[in-house]
């Protein structure tokens, strides 16, 4: 049976020569391989890093980034290190846009305050959401799926001795620290996530909406806001938000049926703010696409017991195995799956791994050090070209909506 739907799936999509994907030279920027890209080491203000992205939808709905060098718009600093995963759902467009435009707000907001903080954090996350609502607003005449796009957002702030983790949707980011006595290094969840499976967050769902009996509901085994989607805070879904864009010409399939008052989906993110240790070890950043193959302690131990340089890489492929396992099929057959295809394997993967130097952490925000700005990659379309596989934004024919089950798949065949 498995080698049956691999043969129709690979009919879908036979890419030309010209779309093959091959490693890239210096590893400065990143290294593309395959779907895959990595950076398997690099430097910020606070010690090292590692990077690493795998593609696994038609256009890559996970983006990321990782800055260092002055948190501020003025050169005076403070300084540390931002890090910033944007896991998408429903297209790229809302990742995307956060990837650009994030960072700045948030560099904006330290400048006139003249300090990192949470207020500053939490402005930069309001300034997004604002920002692609009028981007939707401007091309809902033209594009109306935009409506319908949205995406988590995770982010990390390192700034004098101090870590900031900010959450919207269910990414996730975990500390590995070191239990002297023992020699152990323990996993410690910093995030909150925002996701229909956990108890509180539909408890918390039910208190924000106690007129709407339907609010959260049971499909196909799985939690789902209003039926549709699992994460309750995002980025984007704007047609969550405001009643105006739950119209057509929204398809049908995407509205809901009764209007609204207040919004559905949230874009207040969680904030947590640590004081980082001496035992504190490192900080894995990841999209949900890790976690649902890997316990927290798990990925922690990956860490722990391989050399820093190329973490990131190493977790993807982890994760790869063991998505292979479950479908009782070789690894080296799920890499030779194009992309649109191994969604049906495996959800877009990455993952950041920020390693803590307590020399570098514990010295002053105001102390000028390295300045870092690398994205994490993705497979790039040819200019004109159609993606084989219909995308939702594109056709409006399909919607993932981090159900966790398969996805209905359209070919152009």
């Amino acid at each position: 049976m498995l080698s049956e739907l691999m043969n129709f799936l690979k009919a879908c999509w036979r890419p030309s020569s010209s779309e093959r994907y091959v490693h890239t030279g210096s590893d400065a920027a990143g290294r593309q391989d395959g779907l895959l890209w990595y950076k398997d080491i690099g430097q910020h203000m606070n010690g090292d890093f590692s990077m690493a992205v795998v593609q696994a939808n038609n256009l890559l709905e996970d983006q990321s980034q990782v800055e260092s060098g002055s948190l501020s718009s003025q050169e005076s600093g403070p300084y540390g290190t931002f890090v910033g995963i944007y896991d998408g759902h429903g297209g790229p467009e809302t990742s995307r846009y956060i990837n650009d435009h994030l960072f700045p707000h948030l560099k904006r907001f330290t400048s006139e305050q003249q300090s990192m903080s949470v207020d500053v954090i939490r402005k930069a996350f309001q300034a997004t959401e604002e920002g692609f609502l009028s981007l939707v607003t401007k091309q809902w005449p033209m594009k109306p799926q935009i409506a319908a796009v949205g995406s988590c957002c995770l982010v990390g702030v390192i700034c004098g001795g101090t870590l900031y983790i900010a959450n919207l949707g269910d990414s996730r980011a975990v500390l590995g620290r070191l239990v002297k006595a023992t020699g152990e290094v323990l996993s410690v969840q910093l995030s909150a996530e925002h996701n229909a499976s956990i108890e509180s967050v539909r408890q918390e769902l039910h208190s924000l909406h106690p007129d709407d009996p339907q609010i959260v509901v049971l499909k196909h085994n799985v939690w789902r806001v209003k039926g549709i989607i699992q994460v309750s805070r995002s980025i984007g879904d704007v047609y969550l938000k405001r009643a105006e864009f739950n119209r057509e010409p929204l398809y049908a399939k995407f509205r809901l049926r009764d209007t609204f008052r207040r919004p559905i989906l949230s874009a207040e993110p969680s904030i947590h703010v640590h004081q980082l240790q001496p035992h504190d070890q490192f900080i894995i950043f990841a999209s949900d696409g890790l976690w649902e193959h890997f316990s927290n302690q798990e990925a922690v131990d990956i860490i722990q017991n391989h050399p820093r340089n190329g973490s990131a890489r190493r977790l993807v492929k982890a994760a790869l195995q063991e998505a292979a396992k479950k479908r009782e099929m070789r690894y080296s057959d799920l890499k030779k799956i194009d992309r649109g295809v191994r969604r049906h394997f495996h959800d877009d993967i990455t993952v950041i791994v920020v390693f803590l130097d307590t020399n570098l952490v514990s010295r002053a925000s105001s102390v000028r050090g390295p300045t870092v700005s690398v994205r994490g990659g993705g497979v790039n379309l040819r200019a004109n070209s159609l993606a084989p596989c219909a995308t939702p934004t594109e056709l409006g024919a399909i919607q993932e909506r981090k159900e966790g089950s398969g996805l209905i798949l359209l070919c152009t065949l």
